[in-house]
Parts: structure tokens; sequence; C-alpha cells
């Protein structure tokens, strides 16, 4: 199915939130006020690494309106935080490790106080040498940022099979590359904060965004020392996240200046704070020599991942996991030697990000298929084809895996779409001054859904009707922009014949909401919709039982619609509105005055599928997809632009379309700055590009109009995990597509990201002639 905006073969459905987006009607968590809150701020440490000799908070505690000054020795609690591995500390101690550590934190009855209170507390540090690169990290003699990691080694990852060593010994044909990815900003335009305010009864509840409300509680009651339900934590909604916001950032700050003043607290970081704190892609270094026969079969993989994840871990250590796992792409591969390092320095922090790892792998991987088949002197695509695992293999570690077509159907589909046929025959264009230079690229992705084998992930559900009639339905999932919301309405409304007036939808509050897991890993559509599979019979019996018992018709001639419960046959044409009562025999709110209110509410508890395996971080579930990507090249200036994409995607059935287009084009876009422009540059371990002034996002003006997205709906008989999440798999394989048009068009192989222009600059001295590409 080709999705495009005039397409009229599905339900295009309204986003909820959409109008109050875009008015500026909507009230985010950071735009939320109390009357008596006061102000939260954080100071930072000055320097990438060094030892603190002393702390002096006198004079900031002496100021007029500041309530609080808090340091490591106010933390009543465990005085760290990290979603995987808790090694961050709330506030330093004796040692900070990158520029964005905390030393303390003041609360002030304005935001100007608050920062005069900042600037008056006074650090005495001992500067030590940063570890500005992981090379300098791994150094024999190299001094250790914490104990747990030695050699400032966070993970390591393998993966071993076959003799790689002989293989490489008889093969015919050896490719080696290293591949250089950049340290991306998430940019979402809401920076990290929120609204912390302590309640009468002794509670903390907390309003700041994230994707795992349940996560942050959890962390939150050990920094503080207290039960988990003495705390209550509202995520929704969100204003971008990506994955930066899966990790604690303001929260334990404004926790405790909340329960230290006992008045709501207000944190809100400024872009500066938030690119100088803030999480990152990892950079990474990833080292590929892939050996084939004469015939242009694979036949060894040997690939050295070298990953900085920064000061301190988050989820440095999956996303090693998830690049190690991605960095043999789709493809059936005898001989493998893979190692992977995430490695402690004392840059910036790095962790979760849209495709986790996953663009790091694929971008290398892909680029090593392109220079393959350039050998062979064979089609790119071609040559893909050949060396594809096929539908019943086992996974990249090894594992077993869903079965689906899906791979072979988003080959077959670009195979056949006009833009891949431009790559065999590219048109000439005499308009074109002789520098413009264009070429097509292609790539391929097999992306895993869900946290992976080894992961606690947990998934449920809740469904009622609740005592206004409504039905209602309940996850701790959270809406970042992704349309969250709207395809849970289009599930009910397919589910219940019935109209979104009749729905009631709450996610993102751990008082009001079971444990579901998290907003990540491209599982929340998945999850809501098995979720939704395995309540709606009881929930639907229930309701058309106690209907039948109030109007005397049998329950199998009942049918749940618009409004309430309808005889068979009767229902409107369109749901959207109830103006005939003739076949509605009992409203919702009629059916919610009977019994008790607990005979309405239906749960239910399940674990995300994993692998059966011994694979830790190996995943069950794939999404495919094939990205065809024009180029123009200007090799005076070096500048790229992007004139055209076709994106091809295997992940079930299309529940929103708006939504689907929405995330394939968001996550192009990302995938493009990740290509081009963005790279948060750091120079002895401190940002150089400090706002968003110097990092280049692509703009409105970069975005090419000429997008199409197909959509393969087919999932094999019986498969019960229904429609997969799409919110990475349009961000991980632009990059490799686009370079390998770059390479069509100027004969230069790209190996950095993001692309250095100067690569693709012609030299002065050489004159282009037309129809010579420069190297």
């Amino acid at each position: 199915m080709l999705l495009n905006r005039k397409q009229s073969g599905k339900r295009w459905h309204l986003r909820p939130d959409g109008a109050p987006k875009v008015t500026g009607q909507l009230q985010y968590l950071t735009d939320m006020t109390l009357p008596d809150m006061i102000h939260g701020r954080v100071l930072r440490s000055e320097y990438p690494h060094a030892r603190i000799l002393s702390i002096d908070t006198s004079e900031a505690e002496a100021l007029e309106g500041v309530y609080a000054v808090l340091t490591s020795k106010d933390v009543p609690g465990l005085n760290r935080f990290g979603i995987a591995t808790p090694d961050q500390p709330v506030f330093c101690e004796d040692i900070v490790r990158y520029v964005g550590d905390a030393i303390a934190a003041v609360a002030a009855d304005s935001p100007e106080r608050a920062a005069l209170a900042l600037d008056a507390i006074r650090v005495v540090y001992e500067e030590l040498t940063p570890l500005n690169s992981t090379d300098a990290a791994l150094a024999p003699g190299a001094p250790e940022l914490h104990e747990h990691g030695p050699g400032n080694v966070l993970h390591r990852t393998e993966i071993k099979r076959g003799d790689a060593e002989q293989a490489f010994a008889t093969c015919d044909h050896i490719v080696t590359e290293t591949y250089y990815t950049p340290r991306q900003m998430h940019a979402y335009m809401e920076t990290e904060g929120g609204l912390f305010v302590p309640d009468e009864e002794g509670r903390l509840n907390v309003y700041a965004a994230t994707q795992h409300g349940y996560k942050d509680r959890m962390q939150l009651a050990r920094i503080i020392g207290c039960p988990e339900e003495d705390i209550r934590v509202v995520s929704s909604p969100i204003g971008g996240s990506f994955g930066g916001k899966d990790e604690l950032n303001v929260q334990p700050y404004g926790a405790l200046l909340a329960l230290r003043c006992g008045r709501p607290v207000k944190m809100h970081n400024s872009r500066k704070e938030s690119v100088r704190a803030g999480l990152k892609r990892h950079p990474m270094k990833i080292e590929m020599q892939t050996a084939m026969s004469r015939e242009g079969i694979i036949q060894a993989h040997r690939v050295r991942i070298t990953a900085d994840t920064g000061a301190y871990a988050t989820l440095g250590a999956p996303v090693l996991n998830f690049c190690t796992e991605h960095c043999l792409g789709p493809y059936a591969i005898p001989n493998v030697d893979v190692e992977g390092v995430s490695v402690y320095t004392n840059n910036g922090l790095s962790g979760e990000f849209r495709g986790f790892g996953g663009n790091q792998a694929i971008f290398a991987m892909e680029g090593q298929m392109d220079r393959l088949a350039a050998i062979m002197n064979m089609d790119p695509w071609e040559f893909r084809r050949r060396n594809m695992r096929e539908k019943n293999d086992p996974g990249p570690l090894n594992q077993r895996i869903l079965v689906t077509d899906g791979l072979s159907q988003v080959w077959e589909a670009l195979d056949r779409s006009e833009l891949w046929q431009k790559h065999q025959s590219p048109p000439a264009d005499p308009a074109l001054p002789p520098w413009i230079k264009r070429g097509v690229g292609a790539a391929i992705a097999m992306h895993g859904a869900g946290l992976g084998y080894g992961i606690p992930d947990p998934a449920g559900g809740r469904l009622s009707l609740n005592n206004e009639g409504k039905i209602e339905v309940a996850f701790s999932y959270e809406e970042f922009g992704q349309g969250l919301i709207a395809t849970l309405e289009i599930m009910l409304c397919d589910l219940f014949q019935c109209s979104t007036s009749d729905l009631s939808i709450i996610i993102g509050d751990t008082d009001r909401v079971p444990h579901s897991g998290s907003s990540t890993a491209s599982r929340s559509t998945t999850m809501a919709w098995m979720a939704l599979q395995r309540l709606q019979t009881p929930f639907r019996s229930r309701v058309l039982a106690v209907a039948s018992e109030m109007s005397g018709v049998p329950a199998d001639e009942l049918v749940t619609g618009p409004g309430g419960i309808w005889r068979k046959g009767q229902l409107p044409a369109e749901t959207s509105e109830v103006e005939t009562e003739s076949g509605l025999l009992i409203s919702y709110a009629e059916l919610a005055t009977q019994g008790e209110a607990d005979e309405w509410i239906f749960d239910t508890k399940f674990d995300y599928p994993t692998t059966p395996d011994n694979v830790v971080g190996g995943h069950y579930l794939y999404t495919y997809a094939a990205v065809a990507a024009e180029v123009e090249v200007n090799t005076l200036t070096g500048e790229t632009k992007l004139l055209d994409t076709r994106h091809v995607v295997a992940a079930g059935p299309v529940i929103n379309p708006m939504g689907y287009i929405g995330q394939i084009e968001g996550g192009s876009v990302m995938a493009l700055g990740f290509t081009l422009t963005e790279d948060a540059v750091m120079q002895d371990s401190r940002y150089v590009t400090t706002n968003l002034d110097t990092y280049l996002i692509p703009t409105i003006q970069d975005i090419h109009t000429n997008l199409e997205v197909e959509a393969i709906e087919d999932l094999p008989e019986g498969d019960a995990f229904g429609p997969r999440g799409i919110g990475e798999i349009g961000s991980v394989a632009l990059a490799p597509a686009i370079t390998a048009a770059i390479h069509q068009a100027t004969g230069v192989w790209v190996n950095r990201l993001p692309v250095p222009r100067e690569q693709l600059v012609r030299p002065l001295n050489v004159p282009l002639q037309e129809g010579v590409s420069p190297s």
C-alpha cells in the first residue's frame, strides 16, 4: 500500500492533540505553574575532570529569597541514579567526571535569584587531565573513572561463529573500512524540566517528562529513601524525547528541593543547560573487514566496535548490545568475528537515542555491501539479494526469531520502484551546470523491536467502563509526539465500532495506569494492540450480558456501537455521530450504573516477546525497511541535497496512516541531520557546540517534499503480534542510502558522518569535465 497525504484507502484520523499543539493551547508539563511555587537550578562542574577540594554554600544560603541549597550530604537515600547501572551521582562528592556533573542545587523565589545563588556557591577544584577519547581512556595507565569499570570499560560484547580467520585466508576479495559516526543531539523542542509538588499527605507529585514513569518512580524512591507508592509521576504530554528523556535529568533535584522546602518547585533547563547535561547519540568507530568468494557470496565478517559512552553508563551497555546484533545486517554470513566495547571517557553523556545503536551499525554494514558490490562490478541491490538471509534462518545472534516475509518483500518493492530505476540508468540533465552531480543509492535494514532477551520487559493494560459511561483504556505509555493517543483511539473504535466521544484514554500517570512497560524500543503500538486483543472479549461479554438483562434482547443479537449497545444490523454507517435512536438500546452511561465499579474493570499482564534462547539482547520481533535516496552534490562547495526518497516498510497492519507517515517523515529528517550536518563537537571534553545556533539541524529548506512511503501490511497467518512500531525504522537506513547516492554522483566513498564537505570538493587545479566524477 502506497501511503501519501491524499491516500483514501484508510481512515485518516485527526490527532486529538493536534489542534491544541499547533495553536499553542496545550499545556506541557514544563508549562505548569502554581501560585506558591519556587524555582530550582543546578550548579554544574566547570571542569570535565577534577577533584572537589571543598564546597562552601554559606554565602548562597544567606541570600534573600533563597529557600534551600543542597549538596551530596542532603541526599537521604542513594546518591546515585542510572536506568540500568546507577553510577551517576545525584551530587558529586569528591570528583567530577564531565562538565554536566551536578555539584549543588538551589531553590529561590525567582529564576534570577536562583542564578545568583549558584554564583555564590564557592567550589575549589583540583583540575585533572580529561580522558577526551576512547583511545586515551583505554591506554595503559589511564586513570580509572569508575571502580566498577576496570580499564574504563563499561561493557564488552562479542559474536563468534565459524572460523573467520580461515575464511579470510581463502577468500578472493576482502573489503576493509573504518566508519565514524557523530555525537548527535536529540534536539527536542521542549527541554528537560517539570513541576515538583509535595502534598499535604506527604506524597510527592512529579510532573516531568519521561518515557518510563514507573522506572522514574523507582529511581526517585531510592534517592529519597521512601516507598515508591509515596511518589506519583505524571509524564505526558511531552514536547519530544527520541530517547533523550528516558533517563532521569532534573527529577532528582526538583524532588529533593520540593521535599526540603515543602513547596512546589519548578525546574526547566535552558537550551545551553540541556546541551551541557543531556544525553547524546553514542559516537562510534566501527572497523569492518568483509570477505567474499569470487561468486560474490560473503564468507566472513570481522567487526570491532568502539563506543564513547561518556562519563556514566545510563544505557550504554544495551546500546552496544543492539549495535553488535545489527552490525551483521540482514545477511547470511557463516563466519563471524565481532567484538564491541563501550568506554567511559570524560566527554558528554551518551545514551538512549532513536535507533539505539542500529543507525551506526547499519550505516557501516550497508557501506560494506556497496563496496563489495563495486568490486564485483555488480548491481548493489542484486548483490544484497544474493547474500540476504532466508526467512527461516536464525537471527543475527543465531537466535530464533519470528518468521515473516518482510525482508524479501521490502527488497522486491524497492527494486521495482521508479526511484531505484534511476540508479540503473541515471537520466542526464543538460540544464545542470557541470559541477552539479546527481546519484541514487539504496539500503536495507532489519531492526529489532522491544528491549531484547534477558531484559525485563513487562506489558499489559486496563480496559473499563468508567462511571461517566466512557470506554476507558489505561496504559503507562507516554505521548511525546508519536501520535499514540490517535492510534489508541483508532484501535478502540475499530474494536467496538464506537465513536471517539465514547472514549477516555489515560496514559502516563503512575497513580492511574497499570505498569505496561516503557515507551521505548518501538514497542508501544504492538503491546497496546496485544493488550486490547486480550481485553476485548471479557469486556464485550460483560457489556453485552448486562445490556441483555436490561433490554430483554439476547446478547447474541447485540453489538457495541456509537453511544452504547445496538441491535445487530442497525449500526449507523458513520460512528462519529449518532443521529437516530432507532437501534440504540442502552447507552454506555446507563450501563455504567449497573453493578459495582470494579465489575467493569478488566486488566491484563504479559511479557513482551523475547527469544527463548540464552542470547542476551537478542530480539524476537523485527521490522524491515528498504530506502532509496536521490541526492544532488555541488562539487564546488561540497553541499549535498536530498532530492527524493522512497521508504518501503514491512511492519504489519497500518493502524494510523497519518501517524505512520509522520513517524517515517520525522525519522527521515533526524537521519538526514545525522548524515549531513549534525555533530555535537567536543574539544578537550568540552562542548564546542553549546547551543542550537551552531548546531546544524535540518530546517524546512533542507527537507525535500517528495517522500514516498510504501507500507507492506502482510503478516503470516496466525501472527499474534499485530502491528509493529515504526518509530525507529524510518531513521536507520537513510544514511547509507545517501552515502551510496553520493558515491554514484561523485565517485567518493564516504566513511564518516556527518559527510565532510571538503571530501566532496574537487581539487581546484583539476578541471572538471562533464561526465567525469571527482574521486
